[in-house]
């Protein structure tokens, strides 16, 4: 049986979601405690990977099972078991033959930025103490979601056919001393939202107007783009899954 598993994490302590050699990450150590309650080896495949210090609200894995389990009583155990950085939100029973990653028809993001100095928030979110002009940086919004090519905002030598991409939604909006930017799409690459984030940051700062902005857009080259904004700003928020998959 194939079981979908929901997540959230922290993940300033780790290099990653993905297993990687001589290195902790979050893949790893869901597998670990996995494999231990069910006294047999699980290897999850995830939606996606997130980077090192990246977090998710809601990340979900897939796993294959030959026999039936409680959900409610293993995410219980899962929770005693996980640190404290991961947590088990929901376990449900899925189709066999869906996939964690490409079952996906979207998914959202949310990058948090404040422009007060904040101790309780430097792991959690990007502090950003320049003036920034959030009419502008939504105009930006609108062009990327009338934009389908982002190889200007991909890292580069990626492994990827293509850099085309659906923009569902883009939209900067307040929130408190916070500035947060939600954003949707049937796909993202690579260091696509964070150098998304950076450039936008470029056109709320006033250093390039919207016309540069779309210019880099369609120049295909990185280098034209803004920086990268730093990871722990940025978490994996939803992701959504056709109805039918469920069981």
């Amino acid at each position: 049986m194939r079981y979908f598993l929901e997540i959230s994490y922290d993940g300033t302590a780790y290099h990653g979601w993905q297993v990687q050699n001589n290195a902790s990450t979050v893949q790893q150590t869901l597998n670990e405690a996995l494999s231990t309650i069910l006294r047999c080896e699980i290897s999850t495949i995830g939606s996606g990977r997130t980077d090192a210090g990246v977090h998710a609200l809601n990340q979900v894995v897939h796993f294959d099972l030959s026999d039936e389990v409680n959900t409610d009583e293993l995410c219980h155990k899962l929770n005693r078991l996980l640190p404290r950085d991961i947590a088990a939100l929901e376990l449900r029973v899925v189709t066999d033959e869906a996939s964690a990653r490409f079952a996906a028809i979207s998914r959202s993001y949310l990058y948090r930025i404040h422009q007060h100095k904040n101790p309780f928030l430097e792991l959690r979110s990007y502090h950003h103490y320049r003036s920034l002009d959030i009419d502008l940086m939504n105009a930006s919004c609108e062009v990327i979601k009338n934009w389908t090519d982002f190889e200007s905002l991909s890292k580069v030598q990626t492994d990827v056919n293509h850099f085309n991409c659906q923009i569902f939604d883009a939209r900067w909006e307040r929130y408190n001393d916070e500035i947060h930017f939600h954003v949707s799409a049937n796909r993202f690459l690579r260091g696509m939202i964070r150098a998304m984030v950076g450039t936008m940051l470029l056109v709320g700062e006033g250093n390039i107007n919207l016309d540069t902005f779309e210019e880099i857009l369609a120049s295909r080259d990185r280098t034209k783009a803004g920086r990268s904004v730093p990871a722990h700003g940025l978490y994996l928020k939803d992701i959504i899954y056709p109805e039918d998959i469920y069981i």
